[in-house]
């Protein structure tokens, strides 16, 4: 079944008189007036506002979507998360040419999924200025769980900047934005509770890798936005008591992840990034940048309930209400105070180029780990003795026994070698920019150990590190969500052996402010070339300081939590620092495909590739022995 909705997508145009037709939907991209209760811009967005219309689409129609675009440079319009032919999938350079002032383009393709998503502009960085809406598709058949009623509930992080102006910024002084910094009272308050040299110690290590202790946020001094409206302007949804209300978070920051919780109301997750998964009931959960989560509340009490929504760095917030009348309000906590990263965090990283650090492998001694021979190492035999950590299941983290000992990263025949930009708008996004960041040939990844692997749950959860600057914990004491909660409702595809592994290391520059993949911007790297039929192992190993939402187009990426043939199924995946992610990708979609870092100034400063799937349908042989999935 999931192979003929595949094939549907594929061959869209030709196959789409044989779908139920779908309405057609006209939309204008336009200069707008954003309002968010502490300042107001100019800025873009769709049909006259920001952010855009929500579409609502259902499972199995075709839509028809005629884009008319009322600025004065290029545009485009990218469907985030939607499974489509990739002549349809909105990113200039890679998938058409984009859409120019005054022209019209019409988008047409099939609806094979259901679930919440949303789009936005793939071009420069109209994105963060407001591009962007929410997707919601009704499935062909009933839900797994019951709800009376539901919100979407878009979060965004709208700063008084532009984004042409913030990327300036941030290339002239990487820490412009940084509100958080460290000042000389910290050192001596430190100092008196650690001594003078061993703060002074702490202090030289954190300047000799050109970063700072709060370098978990690049742009703060935003105001956070439920909806468009901003804390003040209070977005509110209504609500009877005792009814079951449906949320769809989705996150359409630029660059912040939020902290979610609404105090007094538990909240059971049901759906990440549009698949539905195992209830899990939380106190709060974080979401990525570009991911979506639907979650359940029951409010049972006749009263106002606070959205609080915090960004991981704590210099931001957005809140929304829900209550049984308008007009009703509840408290809003205080913001935690913002954690700082330890060395602990950063002791995955020991090849990572760290400014003038000559580049030298970072000193192991440092953080008390000895460098390890990676390719000797079983993962289930590390014990992280001054961590005090358990040995770690081999079920979760043993990966000796995958038989990925000869591709063990990606074919260095194309990892290595230059081709042009792609044709179209060079500017953000359409084709990330050069900054002269040198290829870090110098790395030492045999080194790299996995020492930001805390536990069991942890070691397959990008949001944990051993220090206490990036741990995520509930506000109220109770449970926080984690990727290893995460369990597909049912297995998306057969669970089979993937045919071979490609590393992707995440590493960049903080001083100079440049970021990349496997040490080589976009403009200077080949593509990644895979083959249709395939299953492919992606090992993400995170070299940064800063947290990576890697966002593939056009396929869906399996997350490993060790849960087999139930792994969760996402469009997002968030590697931490110094953290090592797997996940698994069924080549199923010929054409080519953009691959990037959903941090909106990482993938302009070069954390993006191009994704050639080569092949298609029609050219596999055997197909009956090629897992296509199950019915999902």
């Amino acid at each position: 079944m999931r192979f003929l909705l595949r094939l549907t997508a594929t061959l869209g145009v030709l196959l789409a008189p044989l779908a139920l037709e779908a309405g057609e939907y006209d939309i204008t991209v336009d200069r707008v007036m954003i309002d968010t209760g502490d300042f107001a811009r100019e800025g873009i967005g769709y049909n006259g506002q920001s952010p855009g219309p929500t579409l609502r689409f259902k499972e199995g129609e075709t839509v028809t979507i005629n884009v008319t675009n009322n600025l004065d440079v290029t545009t485009s319009i990218h469907w985030h998360g939607l499974i489509l032919p990739y002549e349809q999938d909105g990113v200039p350079g890679i998938s058409y040419p984009g859409i120019a002032p005054g022209e019209t383009f019409t988008y047409r393709f099939p609806i094979v999924q259901s679930g919440t998503y949303w789009f936005h502009s793939h071009s420069g960085f109209q994105e963060p200025n407001g591009a962007y809406g929410a997707i919601v598709i009704e499935p062909e058949g009933r839900e797994p769980f019951r709800y009376d009623r539901e919100y979407v509930v878009q979060l965004t992080d709208k700063h008084p900047h532009s984004g042409e102006r913030i990327m300036r910024n941030l290339k002239m002084m990487p820490d412009y934005y940084n509100r958080h910094q460290q000042t000389v009272g910290d050192f001596f308050a430190e100092s008196d509770q650690k001594g003078f040299w061993a703060t002074l110690q702490d202090r030289l290590m954190w300047g000799d890798m050109r970063m700072m202790k709060a370098d978990i946020e690049d742009v703060q001094g935003f105001t956070g936005l439920i909806n468009g409206k901003g804390p003040a302007q209070n977005w509110t949804g209504l609500f009877q008591p005792g009814e079951r209300i449906r949320l769809r978070f989705i996150n359409s920051s630029a660059m912040t992840y939020f902290d979610i919780r609404i105090p007094g109301l538990e909240m059971t997750v049901v759906e990440a990034d549009g698949n539905n998964v195992q209830p899990v009931t939380v106190d709060e959960f974080r979401i990525g940048v570009a991911e979506t989560y639907d979650v359940i509340v029951r409010p049972r009490e006749e009263r106002a309930y606070t959205i609080f929504a915090e960004s991981m760095g704590r210099s931001g917030y957005a809140r929304g209400t829900l209550a049984p009348k308008e007009g009703m309000v509840a408290d809003v906590p205080e913001r935690r105070a913002p954690p700082l990263l330890t060395m602990a965090d950063m002791s995955g990283m020991p090849g990572m180029d760290h400014g003038n650090h000559g580049g030298h492998v970072m000193d192991a001694g440092m953080t008390g780990h000895s460098a390890t021979d990676h390719g000797a190492m079983k993962h289930s035999e590390m014990a992280h003795a001054d961590m005090n950590q358990a040995v770690m299941d081999p079920a979760v983290m043993d990966h000796s026994t995958m038989g990925h000992g000869a591709n063990h990263g990606m074919s260095h025949g194309t990892a290595n070698d230059h081709q042009p930009m792609p044709a179209g708008d060079h500017s953000g996004h359409d084709g990330p920019m050069a900054h002269g960041e040198p290829a870090q040939a110098s790395m030492n990844h045999d080194a790299m150990g996995h020492s930001a692997m805390v536990s069991t749950e942890a070691a397959t959860d990008p949001f944990y590190a051993p220090g206490s600057g990036l741990i995520p914990t509930a506000a109220n004491g109770g449970k926080f969500l984690s990727y290893a909660d995460l369990r597909a409702q049912k297995p998306l595809y057969d669970d089979r052996e993937p045919t071979r592994e490609i590393e992707l290391r995440l590493t960049g520059n903080m001083e100079r402010y440049s970021w990349s993949i496997n040490g080589i911007k976009y403009e200077d790297a080949e593509p990644i070339r895979l083959t249709y039929g395939e299953r492919v192992r992606f090992k993400f190993v995170n070299e940064t300081m800063m947290t990576h939402p890697m966002h593939l187009h056009g396929m869906w990426s399996i997350l490993d939590v060790g849960a087999g043939q139930w792994n969760p199924v996402k469009h997002v995946i968030s590697v931490q620092p110094g953290t090592t992610v797997f996940m698994e990708t069924e080549v199923d979609a010929p054409g080519q495909w953009a691959f990037h870092c959903h941090l909106s100034y990482h993938a302009a400063s070069g954390m993006f590739r191009k994704v050639i799937v080569e092949g298609g349908p029609d050219q596999v042989t055997g197909a009956d022995e090629v897992s296509q999935g199950g019915d999902a």
